[in-house]
């Protein structure tokens, strides 16, 4: 995301949508709520209106009973050019775009790099990894000729199993929780708008069974 924009985050049950609060780690704060120590609670959405690089970090609903979802990274930056990059864990074997981006184009050549190497140059700005594998995780980031860099985004893969929530740290969410035999399904919607483009794009991730919570992101 780019500083100054706003986001909208909510947690919801398909049978219930009593309980559930937003969290998140950031390099200030750890575990602070929604509502409590930052944004605004309207409905069942919390709503940013302005973001700051400082809000950069993880994101995650959490049930009175413990229960977690999935959780999500979001970097925002001050500088002119982002890598969007899937905000969940991508299962192995799933192909994944990554798009690199300014506030005003999205399909400028770019430069890729991955753990500090060069990739290659994408004349339209995006690159397609095909069929990921554990030797594609690590840290992405691209470059925009006359334009500037952006700030590195991790990849990660996923296990697909769900694990059982422990204590958080200043750098992490808790796992998500099983203790429910909830199905925890985070899906993440993005809408980013431009002068000349709008990109829309969801990823889902499902880690227990049973039940249904979604997790929506919104940016405006």
């Amino acid at each position: 995301m780019f500083e100054g924009q706003s986001v909208s985050l909510s947690c919801e049950e398909d049978d219930s949508s009593a309980g559930w609060t937003l969290r998140r780690n950031t390099t200030r704060e750890t575990r602070t709520q929604c509502g409590a120590d930052w944004g605004k609670i309207a409905g069942s959405s919390c709503t940013v209106s302005y973001v700051a690089p400082w809000y950069s970090g993880v994101y995650w609903c959490e049930s009175r009973e413990g229960a977690t979802s999935n959780s999500i990274n979001i970097t925002v930056t001050g500088g002119p050019v982002i890598l969007q990059s899937p905000v969940l864990p991508v299962m192995e074997g799933e192909d994944l775009t990554l798009h690199c981006k300014t506030k005003m184009s999205s399909n400028l050549p770019a430069d890729f790099y991955k753990d500090g190497s060069f990739i290659r140059t994408e004349s339209a700005g995006h690159m397609t990894i095909h069929h990921v594998s554990r030797s594609d995780e690590g840290l992405y980031k691209c470059y925009i000729s006359s334009v500037g860099e952006s700030p590195p985004s991790w990849l990660i893969l996923s296990t697909g199993k769900p694990k059982t929530s422990g204590p958080p740290t200043s750098a992490a969410p808790p796992l998500a929780s099983d203790r429910l035999n909830l199905v925890i399904r985070l899906v993440v919607h993005l809408v980013v708008e431009s002068l000349d483009a709008e990109w829309i794009g969801s990823w889902q991730a499902e880690v227990a069974r049973h039940s249904y919570i979604s997790f929506s992101l919104f940016f405006l």
